[in-house]
């Protein structure tokens, strides 16, 4: 329950929760004890605990002073955390109509035993609450159970003992919501009394506009009798009115004519001249535009006139290199000798080698004979030794 460890201490001493609340083993005699014993919802009893002298750390405010006597309320609010309520029980005592007091205990209820995620699905129905609650110990202190909704919320401090810390981000949320329904509130009672402003000055106007009627009647009753009277002078005034409307309607028609007319004369040559200058700037802008493309025309031409000559050039080498290259080479006479006397002179070349060879080297020769003769000699062997 989060409850201050000096609550909590003095509760569980208290004769009153020892003997009284703990023969009470139902929530309906629980409320019913709430309905007949409390008075306000204070932790203390009034007079009960002494502050004075306490500094630093022991002070009051802090809940950790001296202890008194504690409250009805509080026991009553320990007693219900041990019965463990369920969201259905916790309902009717937020919804009960026949004491505040009921109210406020399932609110501290809440704050002290719910996580703080679900404590604006608890309070947003209650917020604007006009229902009044007198908070303090020997009375003067009356407030609506909204505004009681709204301090659970956004403060920590209740009557010298301190209400479990909430998240940071939680805590914000709460203030912004709180903030909207407050903005909400504020333009729906404007609303409500511009309606009841409007729903006076209608009766106010309906009354009025009786009155009006009868006097309309009256005029136009008196109106008649004088008509059926000055008739005749009555038209010749009408018809002179008309004419003369007439007149002064022509003489303004003529007037605004003749003003027209000399504003567009009046009208100065600048625009036109900017017009011409502007006319001027985009014709030598086109001018341009189209000369460039004029001359990137003649340049692509150009190179496609210098390929295609490329190209005609290009094929011509290659066929004439072709038809040289089937044709048959034709010998000249003069080309015939030269092979003939060149292979003869190679011909002759080698012979010659060939003697001076032999002449030189008389003792190879006739080793390379004995050699022959030998291998010859061998064979004969084999092949004789074979027949046998």
């Amino acid at each position: 329950m989060n409850l201050n460890s000096m609550l909590l201490t003095n509760i569980r001493a208290s004769p009153y929760f020892k003997m009284d609340l703990f023969e009470l083993k139902t929530f309906h005699e629980v409320v019913d004890e709430i309905y007949y014993k409390v008075e306000h919802l204070e932790p203390w009893e009034k007079n009960s605990r002494k502050l004075a002298g306490q500094v630093g750390m022991c002070a009051g405010v802090r809940g950790v002073g001296a202890g008194g006597i504690v409250s009805t309320a509080y026991c009553i609010l320990y007693k219900l955390f041990t019965l463990k309520l369920t969201r259905r029980q916790l309902k009717t005592m937020l919804n009960h109509h026949d004491s505040p007091y009921i109210r406020g205990i399932g609110f501290m209820y809440i704050r002290y035993c719910q996580p703080p995620f679900d404590f604006w699905d608890w309070y947003e129905p209650y917020i604007n609450d006009e229902e009044e609650i007198d908070l303090k110990a020997g009375s003067g202190y009356t407030i609506t159970i909204g505004e009681v909704v709204r301090t659970m919320m956004t403060k920590l401090d209740w009557f010298g003992t301190l209400f479990p810390r909430m998240p940071v981000n939680v805590q914000r949320e709460l203030e912004d919501k709180i903030r909207v329904a407050k903005q909400t509130m504020r333009l729906t009672e404007s609303a409500a009394a511009g309606e009841q402003q409007d729903q006076g000055w209608e009766e106010e106007g309906n009354e009025v506009e009786y009155q009006n009627g009868e006097e309309e009647e009256e005029e136009r009753d008196n109106w008649r009798t004088k008509k059926t009277r000055e008739l005749p002078e009555e038209g010749l005034r009408e018809k002179s009115k008309e004419k003369s409307r007439e007149r002064s309607r022509e003489r303004e028609r003529s007037q605004d004519r003749h003003r027209d007319r000399s504003r567009e004369k009046d009208r100065p040559r600048v625009q036109d001249r900017s017009k011409d200058k502007d006319r001027g700037r985009d014709r030598s802008k086109d001018r341009g535009r189209d000369r460039s493309k004029d001359r990137a025309r003649d340049r692509s031409r150009d190179k496609d006139k210098q390929r295609g000559r490329s190209r005609e050039r290009k094929s011509r080498e290659t066929s004439r290199e072709r038809q040289r290259s089937s044709s048959p080479k034709r010998s000249s006479p003069k080309d015939a000798e030269h092979v003939r006397s060149h292979s003869k002179g190679k011909r002759q070349g080698s012979r010659s080698r060939s003697r001076e060879r032999c002449k030189k080297s008389p003792k190879r020769s006739r080793s390379v004979d004995r050699k022959r003769s030998r291998s010859r000699e061998r064979h004969h062997r084999s092949s004789s030794r074979g027949k046998h």
